[in-house]
């Protein structure tokens, strides 16, 4: 089979689009499948892709004003160039916006089918950015996805709203999690030391550093006695979390084996984001061992299973994030439970199963757009 993967954000940017994309292009790959990636050029330009399992097209782009970790890519008739090129079968379309927007077009003229996999809260970043705009939002979302043969959701929440705001023909794709590499035995009493040299238990929070995710609200969590909060990420957010975060140990952006070793060595891990479609983050501390504490909202709900693998708290309110953490710091055995059915939950999630989900979709579609044509 032969996929492009049209995607709004890749590697070496750090985040849940860019890892899942390059997952999906490392599972192809490994199943004898000729995926190309079509993303936006990165702050370095249009270099080689050394790390990258197949080619990628990259298209000019800018930074977001305000973001510049965040790149928009430019119209470019690489997208459509691309696709005939690789004389592509299907086309993956990651978090469908700008350069997605793109890709579908191309393929809806070439006639080639388009699976659409929904991974961004667009509405609740316009609620957080522009206070306003869900409305329109949401009509540039079920504009995007209905022309879609098919859409993925990442979780049951996702996939509720999608429907309710007239997404047509939306199916559950949840992610992997790499459970050889997020591990409990990574645990470093080394790093536990350097992180709190009084012996804190150590709560930790690993993700962009933006207003959407509202770290701010580890402020309380920061004030209970005997705990340290760590903070692994960056983004335009940091230099007021630094200051909001009394105390806490900012860590910047880990990646790999050093981002693994740091999620085994926490008490606990602590996600405050209201906006999560799945929240990968979450995942890698279970695969860690770690118990989770996070909003009961979104991606989560279908992750924690509260009060056996974490403990789910309303949303935006520090007094139940805090509160969470104490009732966790209070009893080891507690945690120790919570983090070793984590463990157990996550196992059987590898990429290499839900690589192979979306393969299954994959079919499903190729064989609906024969039996149209046969008719």
């Amino acid at each position: 089979m032969r996929v492009v993967i049209v995607t709004e954000s890749f590697p070496p940017d750090v985040n849940g689009v860019a890892h899942c994309a390059l997952q999906t292009a490392r599972h192809l790959v490994d199943r004898g499948h000729l995926p190309l990636v079509v993303a936006p050029a990165t702050a370095a330009g249009n270099g080689p892709d050394a790390s990258a399992p197949c080619p990628v097209v990259r298209v000019p782009s800018l930074p977001l004003p305000g973001y510049p970790q965040v790149r928009v890519a430019l119209p470019s008739r690489r997208v459509a160039a691309a696709i005939t090129d690789h004389r592509a079968d299907l086309v993956h379309l990651a978090s469908p916006f700008v350069l997605g927007v793109r890709g579908m077009t191309a393929a809806a003229r070439l006639g080639i089918p388009a699976v659409a996999v929904y991974q961004t809260d667009l509405a609740g970043y316009a609620r957080t950015y522009v206070h306003a705009g869900e409305a329109a939002a949401w009509r540039r979302i079920r504009s995007v996805h209905a022309a879609a043969d098919l859409t993925l959701a990442p979780s049951s929440a996702a996939l509720h709203d999608l429907e309710a705001h007239g997404v047509p023909r939306v199916r559950l794709w949840p992610r992997g999690v790499d459970t050889v590499r997020f591990r409990p035995e990574l645990r470093d009493e080394a790093l536990r030391r350097e992180l709190a040299p009084n012996g804190e238990l150590i709560v930790g929070y690993v993700g962009r550093l933006a207003p959407e995710k509202h770290v701010e609200l580890l402020a309380g969590t920061c004030g209970l006695p005997g705990v340290r909060v760590v903070v692994v990420g960056d983004g335009p957010s940091r230099p007021g979390l630094a200051e909001a975060l009394p105390g806490a140990v900012f860590l910047g952006r880990r990646t790999g084996d050093d981002l693994a070793r740091i999620f085994a060595s926490l008490d606990v891990f602590a996600h405050t984001g209201p906006f999560e479609t799945f929240c990968q983050t979450v995942q890698e501390a279970m695969a860690s061992g770690v118990p989770v504490v996070a909003p009961a909202v979104g991606g989560p709900l279908d992750l924690v299973a509260h009060g056996r693998t974490g403990l789910l708290v309303p949303p935006r309110e520090a007094a139940a994030v805090r509160d969470a953490v104490s009732t966790l710091a209070a009893d080891p055995a507690l945690r120790a439970a919570y983090g070793a059915a984590g463990r157990a939950t996550v196992e059987g999630r590898t990429w290499a199963a839900v690589g192979d989900q979306l393969i299954g979709h994959y079919a499903g579609v190729l064989a609906a757009r024969k039996h149209v044509v046969a008719a």
